[in-house]
């Protein structure tokens, strides 16, 4: 299989960083925090979480660029920078056949992002501090 944006960096969340580690367990660190917020920022953008969704959702597990491009009134090209920094967030993977290029969802980074967010089932946030204390 050959991936055709293996010269780019993936950012984000790391093979080495903690699978479990959620927000309430302990502070992120600099480097941390500013990793993350490589991902989050990619999936800041309505077009990235659109194309993230139509990609994740569908039967298969994969999807043509030729069937994401018309849902969208943008250029090719667009799509196309918006797949990259989708996929150099480490949310997505594709691979070239022929003159066309398959994307897939790579769970793995979306199931990491999942376990930062979720709290510990049981576990009760503190009651916050404040005026009406």
């Amino acid at each position: 299989m050959s991936k055709q944006g293996q010269d780019l960096e993936i950012i984000g969340i790391g093979q080495d960083d903690a699978c479990c580690t959620g927000l309430l367990a302990a502070p992120l660190d600099d480097d941390r925090a500013v990793e993350l917020a490589k991902v989050f920022k990619a999936l800041g953008d309505p077009v990235r979480l659109r194309l993230l969704s139509m990609i994740a959702s569908r039967d298969g597990g994969e999807v043509c660029v030729c069937e994401l491009t018309p849902a969208f009134e943008l250029s090719q090209p667009t799509i196309s920078h918006h797949l990259k920094l989708l996929r150099q967030a480490g949310l997505i993977d594709c691979e070239r056949r022929g003159t066309w290029v398959y994307y897939w969802l790579l769970p793995e980074t979306t199931d990491k992002l999942a376990a930062l967010l979720t709290r510990p089932a049981g576990e009760r946030l503190p009651e916050p501090a404040g005026p009406l204390s």
